[in-house]
């Protein structure tokens, strides 16, 4: 049964297969739940063995999703990875890090942060280009309110967020007549581990609400449901498009 949202828009993705890299927490799990809500056939990654290993809640859909462990950190792994379906619908790009305390003005911290945060990305989308054309599929990357302004004391993430923002873009008009849309989402204040320095902090916290206009922090949740849409039907003439999800507070 498709779920309907918003009035007359259903979301169903039956039959479909998609991977969340990275889906193992945080946005990448909020993005894996709304797909398995919605009925598709879910694989999430992570650099863990398993999925029990990570400290978030599995929820009733997360626990129905396939998980295979992926360290991107070296991009030849992505050969090693095993799909549990043998077509592939839609990719979602999560994985990413950051470094605190001022380690990423370090060059070899530099350079780990890009290589996850931008090459990892690149070489993900390459890897399975031929499986997504094949299915006429869409490829979703996790950018960042940092893909439009710097972040003070973290130039590696500010550098590789900002480096997604044209490479959407490119790859949405050089894979199109591959009958691939590729697409971005670039969150604000959402609660994950790599926000943890911030909601963690009262003051920090509070003073972050007073810079959104809507009041709250997004969720994992808010990120999942647009994710849905852009590897929809209803969203079929969209590509090249990094859309910004963060209550207002870039206006």
């Amino acid at each position: 049964m498709a779920v309907i949202l918003h009035n007359n828009i259903k979301m169903d993705f039956k039959n479909k297969n998609i991977l969340v890299i990275g889906g193992s927490s945080g946005i990448g799990r909020g993005i894996a739940d709304c797909f398995k809500k919605y009925n598709a056939n879910v694989c999430i990654t992570g650099t863990r063995e398993s999925i029990n290993d990570y400290e978030e809640d599995i929820s009733e859909n997360i626990s129905k999703c396939e998980y295979r462990k992926l360290d991107l950190s070296n991009h030849e792994n992505l050969k090693d990875l095993k799909l549990p379906f043998d077509s592939l619908d839609h990719m979602i790009c999560s994985q990413g890090i950051v470094a605190y305390k001022r380690k990423e003005f370090e060059i070899d911290t530099f350079k780990k942060v890009v290589d996850l945060n931008l090459n990892s990305i690149m070489a993900s989308c390459t890897f399975f280009q031929d499986k997504i054309s094949q299915s006429n599929g869409s490829i979703i990357i996790i950018g960042s309110g940092a893909s439009y302004h710097s972040v003070k004391g973290n130039p590696a993430y500010s550098a590789s967020k900002g480096g997604l923002l044209t490479l959407i873009k490119t790859l949405g008009e050089a894979w199109a007549e591959n009958k691939i849309r590729v697409n971005g989402i670039a969150p604000g204040f959402v609660a994950t581990k790599l926000t943890s320095v911030t909601y963690e902090s009262k003051e920090r916290y509070e003073d972050s609400l007073k810079r959104i206009p809507l009041g709250r922090w997004g969720t994992p949740e808010d990120m999942g449901e647009l994710a849905c849409f852009l590897c929809s039907s209803k969203a079929s003439y969209i590509t090249g498009q990094m859309i910004t999800v963060d209550g207002g507070m870039g206006l």
